[in-house]
């Protein structure tokens, strides 16, 4: 029902207290950083480091059930025969609950145990990915099933439509992947879709264009390269380039010829100020909303299931991608691609740009890895590449591949190369100017 139809009365004082508590719960975990034992970041991130460092061994327990059970769940489900592609992911994922098990052990060849691999993959990757996702999901509840995302979809209407052709409440989607994580932005990207107010076209420019790392990852990428003298001109830079390319991304196949209509569609034209329109909508959300109780369950479930899906993938398709980036000359073939493109823009050592620039489609923190000792300006592109690229194959690849998103390897593969080749040109001229403060 539009808000802007709705008889008097219908709004009660309850609508606008859970509207506002419930809502200020989500965002305090999720947006609101605050100082534990001299760590600061969101509570969210206090929760699974808490869990992490201080059960340790049961969160690497709970993490290898996780992917058993997400190994085991397309056979019991069917799913592996709804189609090829599900069947290939459904391989992977048994060759993910291979992978887990000899890293939860240690048992296996020593090359698959440098540090790089399957340790790397399990600790560094499953367990918080597989803390984050469910946890995330119970929070979820308060930032979007209460008139909060409405709410700001209204206000945020002009920026967010115009520059990125989304719906006003991708910003908040945008906000929490990278306050947070891309999968629990990618879980907000696929509950809101599911739901009918997000087309095809808008899941996948948000999945593809926001879903970005988290801010905390941008320092680890930011100290591995060096660049922490230089850090606001690095954390300013990325952050703008990174919707840069998006802005020019939806405009380009393949996402500007996806399919752009939703069931539930965000309105454009209103009777009253935006501000009043915002609250009305937001108000109605609570009104109508189901008790914070079901809410909580039905997104713990979904959040589970995400995990369950996301966790096997990473194991066995990020193994594969970095065993492909160690052992073989692949990526090198690959950076062939973008050699033009840091030639063009007259980076120093234009072949270390491009191999390092490709091998982030394995995991976005190798070009780090690899660029570590080269030229400040070689360092700052690469960093800007590893994060403004967004998909990767140890783990944003296979989220995706996850959700009901309906986006297909070579989409992602083309968005991907697109990103990466307007990060190295638009990326350099920053990097050069950025030079002088070092």
């Amino acid at each position: 029902m539009n808000v802007t139809d709705s008889k008097p009365g219908v709004v009660s004082p309850l609508s606008l207290l859970k509207l506002i508590a419930y809502s200020c719960i989500g965002l305090f975990v999720f947006f609101i950083p605050i100082n534990i034992g001299g760590k600061e970041t969101i509570p969210l991130d206090h929760i699974v480091s808490w869990l992490r460092n201080d059960h340790g061994q049961m969160a690497e327990v709970y993490a290898i059930l996780v992917v058993l059970a997400g190994g085991a769940y397309p056979f019991i489900s069917g799913n592996w025969r709804t189609s090829k592609t599900q069947t290939v992911l459904s391989l992977f994922k048994v060759l993910g609950v291979v992978t887990a098990v000899m890293a939860f052990f240690s048992v296996g060849p020593a090359f698959l145990f440098e540090k790089d691999m399957l340790p790397f993959l399990f600790s560094k990757l499953v367990v918080p990915v597989g803390l984050i996702v469910p946890i995330g999901a119970v929070f979820l509840a308060f930032l979007i099933g209460y008139g909060l995302l409405e709410f700001a979809g209204v206000l945020l209407q002009p920026i967010m439509k115009p520059l990125f052709k989304t719906p006003g409440k991708s910003a908040i989607d945008a906000v929490a992947s990278f306050v947070g994580s891309y999968s629990i932005g990618l879980l907000i990207t696929n509950r809101v879709y599911k739901s009918g107010q997000y087309s095809a076209k808008e899941a996948a420019i948000i999945a593809t264009g926001f879903s970005t790392v988290s801010a905390t990852f941008m320092v680890i990428v930011a100290k591995t390269l060096g660049l922490m003298e230089v850090w606001n001109v690095f954390f300013w830079a990325t952050l703008l380039i990174t919707f840069v390319v998006t802005a020019i991304t939806v405009r380009i196949f393949p996402l500007s010829k996806m399919d752009d209509t939703a069931v539930s569609r965000e309105v454009e034209e209103f009777k009253h100020s935006r501000v009043k329109q915002a609250a009305l909508e937001g108000l109605e959300v609570a009104n109508n909303a189901a008790p914070i109780g079901r809410n909580i369950l039905q997104n713990i479930k979904e959040g589970m299931l995400m995990a369950m899906s996301i966790l096997p993938s990473i194991m066995s398709v990020g193994l594969c991608g970095l065993l492909l980036a160690k052992y073989t000359p692949v990526f090198e073939w690959i950076g062939y691609l973008f050699y033009p493109f840091a030639w063009i823009a007259q980076l120093p050592d234009p072949m270390m740009v491009a191999t390092a620039s490709a091998t982030g489609l394995a995991e976005m923190f190798l070009p780090a890895l690899i660029a570590a000792k080269s030229v400040f300006v070689v360092k700052f592109v690469v960093g800007v590449v590893s994060i403004s690229s967004i998909l990767f194959f140890s783990a944003s690849i296979p989220c995706i591949l996850s959700t009901e998103i309906p986006l297909n390897i070579k989409q992602m593969l083309i968005v991907w190369y697109q990103r990466v080749a307007l990060t190295i040109l638009i990326a350099s001229p920053v990097a050069f100017w950025a030079e002088q403060f070092v």
